[in-house]
């Protein structure tokens, strides 16, 4: 699905089989945001076949979070030049409670080129801002794209929800001053992990406002 020039949704709409909402930028460099479990990335594999492309032809791949229906796919960006991202605050997680992790995913002595940190990112004629919104994770990541005023938010905020915090390293109230950061951009387009995303500046305000006044008081 074509959400505006250059950009790309990719929804993952089963209700059988766990998997995440994939993004792709194509700009001058290709990204592609969140590729989901390795076994369900025939579905990516489709959209991007339907645009004459391949996985060989990105050049980036970022993690918004480290959960396995986000970061699995990883696995078949191994043998191309596509370099992996995600943020530093996230990769010392793995390795500290996880560190056989890459192994499990498939990738022994998995290590990221690329180690996010709060701040501007330039990703070929592109600008974005690192966004670093714990509380789902301790090393998720929100990317904001100023000059579209979009936010890719991983599992931090859903359309009409929020990111669980029951899994290791969540934590109820820093997800709630993640969501509150976020809150204040200038946001036309909410693209989530999971489930619908939201368009428009007052739908999304509108959201921030009812995840505000019904999630905040059970986290």
């Amino acid at each position: 699905m074509k959400i505006f020039d250059n950009l790309y949704f990719f929804p993952w709409n089963s209700m059988s089989a766990n998997n995440c909402n994939t993004y792709f930028i194509d700009g001058q460099k290709r990204i592609l945001v969140d590729p989901g479990h390795y076994h369900l990335f025939g579905h990516v594999r489709d959209e991007l076949s339907g645009l004459s492309l391949s996985p060989e032809d990105m050049d980036m791949v970022i993690i918004t979070h480290a959960h396995p229906d986000h970061m699995e796919g990883i696995k078949i960006f191994q043998e191309t030049d596509a370099v992996i991202a995600i943020h530093s605050v996230e990769m010392e997680f793995i390795r500290t409670v996880a560190p056989h992790y890459g192994e499990a995913l498939g990738i022994a002595g998995f290590e990221p080129e690329i180690l996010l940190r709060e701040g501007d990112l330039e990703i070929g004629d592109l600008d974005f801002e690192v966004i670093h919104t714990p509380g789902h994770s301790p090393g998720s990541v929100c990317i904001y794209w100023p000059e579209r005023k979009t936010l890719f938010t991983g599992d931090v905020v859903f359309n009409q929800g929020i990111g669980r915090t029951d899994l290791p390293g969540g934590n109820g109230q820093k997800l709630k001053e993640s969501i509150l950061k976020i809150s204040r951009l200038e946001v036309d387009y909410l693209l989530t992990g999971h489930g619908d995303i939201v368009e428009g500046k007052e739908a999304v305000k509108n959201n921030f406002k009812a995840i505000e006044d019904l999630w905040f008081a059970y986290i």
